[in-house]
Formats: structure tokens, sequence, C-alpha cells
């Protein structure tokens, strides 16, 4: 069985460090972009994703306006995008969701968490 492949997409170096050591610690295996724009040119490609989180606070262009964006994509469209972010306040998680994100974990982020909502992927 191959190792499922994450997608960081997250402005903050210090972030995708975390969660790729945090991942690949757990059999994952990761690449990432810092910016929503870079991600979705890789994703047009056949670059192989099994499952993306996204940090929803990003500049330029957010995770409210990238998730559509992705979900657009046709071969894309069923793979499972998760929000990452530090907006943790009543209504968040339903805003996220509205946007297209398959799943939702605040930061800091809980590694249960996140183990449990990835293994659905």
């Amino acid at each position: 069985m191959s190792k499922k492949r994450i997608l960081i997409i997250d402005d903050d170096a210090r972030n995708i460090f975390a969660l790729t050591a945090t991942l690949r610690a757990k059999s994952f295996d990761c690449i990432s972009r810092q910016d929503a724009q870079e991600a979705l040119e890789l994703l047009q490609t056949d670059e192989v994703v099994d499952a993306i989180l996204i940090d929803m606070m990003m500049p330029d262009m957010d995770g409210y306006e990238a998730i559509p964006r992705i979900k657009g994509i046709e071969k894309r469209k069923d793979t499972p995008v998760f929000s990452v972010t530090a907006q943790a306040m009543v209504g968040d998680r339903e805003k996220c969701l509205r946007a297209g994100a398959d799943g939702y974990i605040s930061k800091p982020i809980d590694v249960d968490k996140l183990l449990e909502m990835l293994a659905s992927i």
C-alpha cells in the first residue's frame, strides 16, 4: 500500500514544517505550496494528491476563494480539502464548510483530530 500524499497550502513556512514533520512521522507523504495560486497550478497537473490541508487566511488568495477553485478542477472535485485556521470563533467552521471544505481543524492543531480526519482518505 502506498503512502497517502497530502498537499499543504500555507503561507507560513513554520506551519508547513510542523505539519510535514508530524504527517511524515505518521507515514504520510507531503508536498507544499506557500500560496493558493501555486497550489492551483500544481493541481491542474497529474501530480498525485490524496488530500489537501489549506490555511484559510493567506494574502492574495485566501482559502475561502481557493477551495471553490480547487473543487472546480474536474480531476480534483472529489479530493478532500480540509481547512486549517487560527480562526476558531463561532461560525468559522460553518463558513469553511460553506466554501466547500470537507472538514475543518483549528490551530494549534490537535494531532489526534488531524489524523482522525485524514483516516477517511
